[in-house]
């Protein structure tokens, strides 16, 4: 279900579950992925509720306990400010930075973790992105930004964590 309280030019609704389902079984994922686009109040709002960290963040991963798995996978909420920001910055469309914060959070959700897994996910997020015809993703971004400049990445979730995390 994608819940947009704040739209995306070029992206409509439908267009976006597609996209959700066809990314997540690209990686991996079995059930529904809910998705929010809101603004980055309400996402500074969600990362210093979930993560005790009180600034925004572009995209939020939210697992599921494993008793809820496959038919829902898990949720992720977006800040279409911060997308739309990047991607006027890196001169693509806010709907494909939409798609990348959406990759990224799905795999989360299906358990990858870029700070831990010697690049396995990102391996796989730049495969996946070339397979869905996407611009530079986030870890790459992140791991060419310039010194000083940091980039708003949402702090992975490991599965065992899930039970804590609902977004309501």
């Amino acid at each position: 279900m994608i819940i947009a309280r704040k739209r995306v030019p070029g992206l409509s609704d439908a267009a976006l579950s597609r996209f959700v389902r066809r990314a997540g079984k690209a990686a991996g994922l079995a059930g529904t992925v809910n998705v929010l686009l809101t603004n980055s109040i309400e996402l500074r709002s969600l990362n210093s509720r979930f993560r005790n960290k009180d600034k925004s963040t572009d995209v939020l991963s939210f697992p599921v306990p494993a008793e809820l798995r496959p038919k829902f996978a898990g949720e992720l909420a977006i800040s279409v400010d911060i997308a739309a920001r990047n991607a006027r910055e890196l001169g693509h469309s806010a709907a494909n930075e939409i798609k990348i914060l959406t990759l990224h959070g799905l795999l989360h959700l299906a358990g990858y973790d870029h700070e831990q897994d010697r690049g396995e996910m990102a391996q796989t997020e730049l495969r996946l992105r070339r397979a869905f015809r996407l611009p530079g993703g986030l870890i790459e971004r992140a791991a060419s930004a310039p010194a000083g400049r940091s980039r708003p990445l949402a702090r992975p979730r490991k599965r065992e964590e899930a039970g804590r995390m609902k977004v309501r």
